[in-house]
């Protein structure tokens, strides 16, 4: 049940099984979640954190103008609130971009794990600065990347993790977005996030059918993106 979160955790450093048996015994209801619908919401104070089992999310921020940006996805593997431990009040929501199944840690049973663990706090700990170096090379995307080079990076940095997580089949991976919800990613409108599918796919670097994205053309799509995979931290070290 947890082999995601194990897999996402070992890409940087390895887990011991105590510490996997750590996780498992903070671990208490599952839950499941529609298209839609939030897992969890801005402004909330939960008192547990939540990991994916399955399925896609989303931060995202809605302006007063009902504007709604995305800033960031979360994928099988990921906590998509660990920081509302330490944080308490959600300045932003996480929305279900598909069917998704989730498990949820409470705090109480967390916080016994950063007394009692500390190379496995560290580990919990790193899952957080992940999320900031993802959330700075979105900011340098949505400001600075052309929106081909933009998406390409999207692209790259989905496939790498969901790699990691056993959640690709060859250079192919699932992604259930909409149109709309693409577009809410890439701060664009429907008809622009159109054509800037399109051109990825003229070029021939993917495929794109069915909510299957498939990469034709690794080397290429890595040079359109200028993709550099260090900011993920997937070098297995001692942490």
């Amino acid at each position: 049940m947890l082999e995601s979160l194990y897999l996402n955790l070992g890409q940087h450093d390895a887990l011991s099984e105590h510490e996997k048996a750590l996780l498992a015994g903070a671990m208490s209801v599952e839950k499941d979640f529609a298209t839609g619908q939030d897992i969890v919401s801005e402004g909330s104070r939960p008192t547990y954190s939540t990991l994916i089992l399955d399925g896609l999310a989303a931060r995202y921020k809605v302006l007063e103008d009902g504007g709604r940006q995305f800033t960031s996805l979360q994928v099988p593997g990921d906590f998509v609130d660990l920081h509302a431990f330490l944080l308490k009040t959600m300045d932003h929501g996480i929305i279900a971009l598909s069917p998704c199944r989730v498990i949820v840690a409470e705090h109480s049973r967390l916080r016994a794990i950063t007394e009692e663990a500390p190379h496995l706090t560290r580990l919990l700990w790193l899952d957080t600065l992940v999320d900031g170096a993802i959330h700075r090379e979105w900011i340098v995307a949505m400001g600075r990347r052309s929106k081909t080079s933009h998406l390409a990076h999207l692209l790259c940095e989905l496939f790498i993790r969901l790699q990691g997580v056993k959640r690709t089949i060859g250079m192919s991976f699932r992604l259930p977005l909409s149109q709309l919800e693409l577009a809410d990613v890439l701060g664009l409108s429907v008809v622009h996030m159109n054509r800037v599918i399109a051109t990825l796919r003229n070029i021939g670097v993917i495929g794109w059918a069915n909510h299957t994205v498939t990469i034709l053309d690794w080397e290429r799509l890595v040079q359109i993106a200028e993709f550099d995979p260090t900011y993920l931290s997937m070098n297995r070290e001692p942490r």
